[in-house]
């Protein structure tokens, strides 16, 4: 039996996949899978009864393909399903290493730039020790800040650090971060050594690609920049994606002004923006089973 796939309903009519999942969903169909919809506004709310009432029992594996959810929202997500006879084939733990940058760092980290992390909790502040320990221990000159999930990488009072030694200027963007990202706060606050990916144009090109259990299915462009066409370097990068162990990832990957390929970003498939004009047909046929 095909495996299915779980997309996030419509928040106006709840019989119909969101409209940003809606043509996908439609060609999983049509290549013979079957379509459930979760309905993600209760699944963040935690009434996780509510969000998979209108998944059929009995379906057996499945993949989710919907909006972000945290790793906790997914464990819940998981074991409702479950309950109903629905397997997603990745597990909570495996939907944690992938979706969270402590999770997925140890097995790029010979192939993304230089980081280090502090768990907080949301509105938590880090101390100035804390973040200048951070600092030491990373390459000196420009930084970056996000959490272990998201950066805010167009506004740079909330992201660029010009030097990670100037203690009261990297504490000053983590602060902005953290207050902008609100209850939204991902796991912790994330510092990571800046890289120049800046082309030409003065505009990193990036490629994502999508892995499923250990095979890029998919090379193309990444979602902010879906006209871009690139062909990236994946040396070493299968053996990162087989050394992490999730049967679902992507990577987002960007060629540094030096010409050298690097990872800037991981992520489980599930929860990944797919590109508009790319064909997602060999990405569904792999999550199937075709």
């Amino acid at each position: 039996m095909p495996a299915a796939i779980l997309y996030c309903a419509d928040m106006l009519h709840p019989r119909r996949p969101d409209e940003h999942y809606a043509a996908e969903a439609a060609l999983a169909a049509a290549l013979g899978a079957p379509v459930a919809l979760i309905d993600h506004d209760a699944l963040t709310g935690g009434d996780t009864a509510r969000a998979v009432a209108r998944v059929p029992s009995g379906l057996g594996t499945a993949w989710y393909r919907g909006w972000m959810t945290t790793a906790d929202r997914y464990a819940q997500l998981h074991r409702a399903l479950a309950a109903r006879g629905v397997h997603l084939a990745t597990a909570p733990e495996q939907y944690r290493t992938a979706h969270e940058l402590p999770g997925w760092h140890d097995a790029f980290a010979a192939l993304t730039p230089a980081t280090r992390w502090i768990p907080l909790g949301a509105g938590e502040l880090p101390t100035t020790d804390a973040l200048a320990s951070i600092a030491s221990r990373l390459p000196s000159g420009p930084g970056m800040v996000k959490d272990y999930v998201k950066s805010r990488k167009h506004e740079p009072e909330a992201f660029f650090v010009h030097d990670l030694a100037d203690a009261a200027a990297l504490r000053e963007v983590a602060e902005c971060f953290i207050e902008r990202q609100g209850p939204h706060l991902a796991g912790g606050l994330v510092v990571r050594a800046f890289e120049d990916f800046a082309g030409a144009d003065g505009r990193a090109a990036e490629a994502r690609v999508w892995w499923v259990r250990g095979e890029p299915v998919v090379i193309g462009p990444h979602p902010d920049h879906p006209e871009t066409v690139i062909e990236p370097d994946l040396t070493g990068v299968a053996e990162a994606v087989a050394a992490l162990g999730c049967p679902f990832v992507t990577t987002d990957l960007a060629q540094r002004t030096d010409g050298i390929w690097r990872v800037v970003e991981a992520g489980d498939g599930q929860v990944s923006d797919f590109p508009r004009g790319t064909d997602p047909e060999p990405l569904l046929r792999a999550l199937i089973g075709e």
